[in-house]
């Protein structure tokens, strides 16, 4: 009998220690493994028990992020003019950027190139499709590849949430000047 209930604990621990990861991480890259525990209540060895390595539970941190962001992002409409399209997606997805650019920057202090370009692959994926319905239909250039466009697309949602996180930008006008920067980008030269 105390089997199911040890595994519903652990279940509990474990989405605790996450969201301790991601919040940590959130706001210092190099919180340390004591820290996010300190972050979850739970001691060092309950967190070890569940991730044997700091960068193990940075990409669980990672994974769920990337998870909710998915879910968010799915509901986006992404029918009709592919500009709008990019916009109702850009205005979408910026604030995810935003929430985990720093927990990316410690994936990348952790985590191989491949693991993490692995683990980003399904947004790639969306805003490559749209582009290439947006340069097959005209509306986008098709001077430059696909894969740069998309680059340099996340260069500028990365630099918007810093820009946002260092006040540099109006919280309340960065979907704009993102949605205004990649349109320009995008419109055949």
């Amino acid at each position: 009998m105390s089997s199911p209930r040890r595994r519903a604990d652990a279940e509990r621990n474990i989405a605790r220690i996450v969201s301790a990861a991601r919040r940590s991480l959130s706001s210092d890259p190099n919180a340390s493994t004591d820290d996010i525990a300190k972050a979850a209540g739970v001691g060092r060895m309950t967190l070890y028990g569940h991730f044997r390595t700091r960068p193990e539970l940075i990409e669980a941190a990672l994974v769920d992020a990337l998870n909710e962001g998915e879910k968010a992002l799915a509901g986006v409409d992404l029918g009709g003019n592919a500009f709008e399209a990019l916009s109702r997606l850009l205005a979408s997805s910026w604030s995810l950027v935003a929430e985990s650019t720093a927990l990316l920057t410690a994936a990348q202090g952790t985590l191989p190139p491949g693991r993490i370009r692995e683990l980003h692959a399904a947004p790639a994926e969306r805003v490559e499709a749209l582009i290439r319905r947006g340069q097959d239909d005209g509306t986008f250039r098709t001077d430059l590849p696909i894969a740069w466009l998309v680059n340099v697309i996340h260069a500028v949602l990365i630099t918007a949430a810093e820009q946002t996180r260092n006040d540099d930008l109006k919280e309340n006008e960065t979907a704009d000047i993102v949605i205004a920067t990649v349109r320009s980008l995008m419109a055949p030269p």
